[in-house]
């Protein structure tokens, strides 16, 4: 088998394809909890701190160097810590949302429990037998 056959067939499989609609839909929702957390939860954290916006938040190494006309000499260094909060609470919530649409999703797929099957004809002559044995001592 070549290679261009074996990757035809590669592709052809279903796995391929539903793994390339997956990344298009969870980048579509990564999309919408991004919003969501840029627009609503972040400015409700940002009033409890003071209207401070989180992705602001940084710790100042050394400030910047202004010089008599005000001009920045020398910019600050700083370790802005903040955008990481920012993306953690991001990923936070999308894998939370991920893990209760695969719970939702295995509640439906989990198959019916079946009746236990019935017992092999030989099984039942076999107790027939015995109980029949037992009757008789």
């Amino acid at each position: 088998m070549g290679m261009v056959s074996e990757f035809r067939e590669f592709i052809a499989k279903g796995n391929v394809v539903d793994l390339a609609v997956g990344v298009v839909i969870g980048a579509a929702f990564g999309k919408i909890v991004t919003a969501l957390v840029d627009g609503i939860v972040m400015p409700l954290v940002g009033v409890l701190t003071g209207g401070v916006s989180v992705s602001d938040w940084k710790y100042v190494v050394h400030p910047a160097v202004l010089d008599a006309t005000g001009k920045v000499t020398t910019p600050e260094v700083a370790i802005a810590y903040g955008n990481l909060i920012q993306t953690v609470v991001d990923f936070l919530i999308i894998a939370f949302v991920i893990f209760l649409l695969i719970r939702a999703y295995n509640r439906v797929r989990r198959p019916a429990r079946e009746a236990p099957a019935a017992p092999a004809e030989e099984v039942l002559l076999l107790r027939e037998i015995r109980d029949s044995l037992r009757q008789r001592t």
